[in-house]
């Protein structure tokens, strides 16, 4: 059977699918191959609805509020601590001591215990939000585990006073004994020594160890694991399935899958949170500000009494300050705003340039 079509005053003559020679070609009846017209893309063009247009700009907005107060806040700070930047000059970074009044004054002590206490309290959130990620999406039944997320989220709810108020009346004097012992049996490790402890002397005080780094550390280390604890949770839910099972049926036990599959998917969602953590560590006011006994010198001991970081500065001071007093506290809060700004955007790049974080975008 033939059929036959005029098109653009030609006509052309097609066969039908009785006329498919052996390499797939069709051809008419005395043989010629008709070619087919190229395919040509077709343009997409989305119909957006009222919602669809209020949320597109709802989300624009957001996001250009957002970038617009963090800029504001920054030139705030700029603007406020001009005048003491323009009179510190390079020494704001190197001077330990304190007294912008008498023209010397710098940010080197409180911005060593900023690092000292945010780094200590790093060392024991990782493990601790490692560890509570791994059995709440692992190994935790499934009719405790939505209690137990709900548990760890609500912890990062709990204002910060609160947990400066249980670290100055109840752990500052329940850790002095585990200070002194690691002290005893550490103490040739030099961030583990106490000056002016003799630890041969079984009558010498623990109060060199009180206010220190070791515990505003510990006690910040509780405030960010709930943070760090949730985004890893999340990235280890998120490992392929397939590749779960595939470690499983050739013999891998539950930890050998765990440590071939879900640690190596997550490690960028471990890294990224952890810097997270880090930087609302370096943030801490009032918890440090409660605990610490304020000195200003660097300070590298952290079992002994003394620490500072740049927030519990401004806390501190603020209160009594000069105009140009405050001025130099804005210069401080502009450097830590930087600080944190900076160890933000690494953590969401890591995040971003992980396996689990593009398989979330």
């Amino acid at each position: 059977m033939l059929v036959s079509s005029s098109k653009s005053n030609s006509t052309a003559v097609v066969a039908d699918e009785s006329n498919l020679d052996t390499n797939g070609t069709r051809t008419e009846l005395i043989g010629s191959p008709v070619t087919a017209s190229p395919d040509t893309p077709r343009r997409l063009i989305s119909a957006s609805d009222g919602p669809d247009i209020a949320f597109r700009w709802i989300a624009r907005g957001s996001g250009t509020i957002v970038v617009t107060v963090m800029s504001l806040v920054g030139l705030f700070l700029l603007y406020q601590g001009f005048q003491a930047l323009q009179v510190a000059g390079p020494s704001f970074l190197t001077e330990q001591s304190w007294d912008p009044n008498s023209g010397k004054f710098g940010i080197a002590a409180v911005l060593a215990g900023t690092f000292f206490i945010a780094l200590t309290a790093i060392a024991f959130a990782l493990p601790l939000s490692l560890g509570t990620a791994l059995y709440i999406s692992e190994y935790a039944p499934a009719k405790i585990k939505s209690a137990l997320v709900t548990v760890v989220d609500l912890m990062a709810a709990v204002p910060s006073v609160v947990y400066g108020l249980w670290g100055v009346f109840f752990l500052s004097g329940a850790i002095l004994p585990v200070s002194q012992w690691i002290s005893t049996y550490l103490g040739w490790i030099p961030i583990f020594a106490v000056n002016g402890f003799d630890v041969s002397d079984p009558l010498a005080s623990p109060t060199a160890f009180a206010a220190s780094t070791f515990i505003a550390g510990i006690v910040v280390a509780l405030m960010v694991a709930p943070i760090t604890s949730s985004i890893m949770r999340e990235v280890f839910t998120q490992a392929p399935m397939g590749e779960r099972e595939g470690a499983l049926a050739l013999g891998a036990t539950k930890w050998g899958m765990i440590s071939s599959v879900v640690l190596p998917f997550g490690r960028g969602g471990i890294i990224g949170g952890t810097m997270l953590g880090l930087g609302r560590a370096l943030g801490e006011t009032i918890a440090v500000f409660l605990i610490i006994s304020p000195v200003f010198v660097i300070q590298p001991h952290i079992l002994e009494k003394g620490a500072n970081s740049i927030s519990a500065l401004i806390a501190l001071r603020y209160n009594e300050a000069s105009k140009f007093e405050i001025s130099a506290l804005m210069a401080a809060g502009l450097s830590l705003f930087v600080i944190t700004l900076i160890v933000n955007f690494i953590a969401s790049t890591i995040i971003g340039r992980s396996r689990s974080g593009n398989e979330t975008n």
